[in-house]
C-alpha cells in the first residue's frame, strides 16, 4: 500500500495547451486476465485525451472518444502479442469550472459536494438491464452463476481489451459533464474492490473521521478509505484515489463551526488541486491510477 500526494497536475504543459483554461487529468484502471491492458490504458489514454479533436470545444466527447481509440489500439496489440487481459476504467477531466467524466465497467467516480454524497455515473454491469439486452442482441448469453458473468467468464460488461470476449464486452465509454460551483469538497475514484464494500454516503463519514483524527490533513485520507474496504470484508484488488477541491483544512474547520481555527498558514501557497490516492492488491490482476 502506498499514498501519494501530487500538488497541482500540470496537464496543460505537459500537452502544450496555451490558453488561460486549468485542466486536471485523474484516472483509474482495474485490470483483469492480466496487467497489460490496465498499463496500457494508464499509459495512453490520457494522451489520446490531449490529442483530440474535441479537447478544447467538447472534453466529454474527447475523453469518450479516446476510450474507444484506447481499446483499439491495445487491441492492435493485443492481436499481434496474443494478449487476452483487459480493463475496466474511470476518468475525469476538470476544464475550469466543469468536470467531465467517462468511464467503461465498474470502477467509478463520485462528488461530495457540502458533506453530501452526489452520484454522478451508473457503471456498467451485465445485470444491468440495458447491458444484459445489448449482449443478448448481439448473439452473447448473460448466465447468473455467484455473480454476473458475459459468456460464463467475466463479471463486467464493458472495458478495454478482453479481445477474445469482443464485442460482447464493449469498449465504447459512457460520459457526462457537471459544473463546478465552489462548493464542492472532493472527488473520489475507486475500482469496484472499493465500491463493493463501502457506501457512496459512508465515504463521507469516514473522510471526516480521518480529518478529524489528522486534525485536517488530507495525505492518508486515501489509505484510510483502502482499510476500511478491507476491514468490510473485500478481498478484491482496491484501488482509490482522491482529489480535493477544496483545501482539507477547511473542509473539517466548517464541520467544527470554526473557519479560521485551522489556517495559521494562512499565507501559504495552495494548489488548485490535493491529489492521494492508495492501493491494495490483493490478487494478480492490475490496478493503475493516473494523473496529470
Amino acid at each position: 500500500m502506498e499514498d501519494r500526494h501530487v500538488s497541482l497536475p500540470e496537464f496543460n504543459q505537459l500537452f502544450g495547451l496555451s490558453d488561460d483554461v486549468d485542466r486536471a487529468y485523474f484516472a483509474v484502471f482495474d485490470g483483469h486476465g492480466g496487467v497489460d491492458a490496465a498499463n496500457y490504458a494508464a499509459t495512453h489514454l490520457h494522451i489520446n485525451v490531449a490529442l483530440h479533436k474535441e479537447i478544447l470545444k467538447n472534453p466529454t466527447e474527447a475523453l469518450k472518444g479516446s476510450f474507444q481509440q484506447t481499446d483499439e489500439m491495445f487491441l492492435f496489440k493485443a492481436e499481434r502479442e496474443r494478449l487476452r487481459s483487459g480493463t475496466t476504467g474511470v476518468s475525469a477531466l476538470i476544464v475550469g469550472n466543469r468536470l467531465h467524466i467517462a468511464w467503461v465497467g465498474d470502477s467509478q467516480v463520485m462528488l461530495v459536494q457540502q458533506g453530501k454524497a452526489v452520484t454522478l455515473m451508473e457503471p456498467h454491469k451485465p445485470e444491468r438491464e440495458d447491458e444484459r439486452m445489448r449482449i443478448e442482441a448481439l448473439g452473447g448469453c448473460v448466465t447468473y452463476m455467484d455473480c454476473w458473468r458475459v459468456n460464463g467468464t467475466l463479471a463486467v460488461s464493458r472495458a478495454i481489451g478482453d479481445i477474445y470476449q469482443k464485442p460482447y464486452i464493449s469498449g465504447n465509454a459512457d460520459g457526462n459533464s457537471f459544473e463546478l460551483t465552489g462548493s464542492e469538497d472532493y472527488l473520489l475514484l475507486a475500482c469496484d474492490g472499493f465500491f463493493d464494500a463501502i457506501r457512496p454516503y459512508d465515504v463521507v463519514d469516514l473522510v471526516l473521521d480521518h480529518l478529524k483524527q489528522s486534525q485536517g490533513d488530507g495525505l492518508k485520507a486515501a489509505e484510510r478509505l483502502v482499510a476500511a474496504a478491507k476491514e468490510n470484508g473485500s478481498s478484491d484488488n482496491i484501488t482509490v484515489l482522491v482529489v480535493f477541491l477544496r483545501d482539507p483544512r477547511d473542509l473539517l474547520a466548517d464541520c467544527l463551526g470554526d473557519p479560521k481555527s485551522l489556517r495559521a498558514d494562512e499565507g501559504a501557497e495552495d494548489s488548485p488541486f490535493n491529489f492521494f490516492s492508495s492501493e491494495m492488491n490483493n490478487q494478480s490482476d492490475s490496478h493503475t491510477t493516473t494523473k496529470s
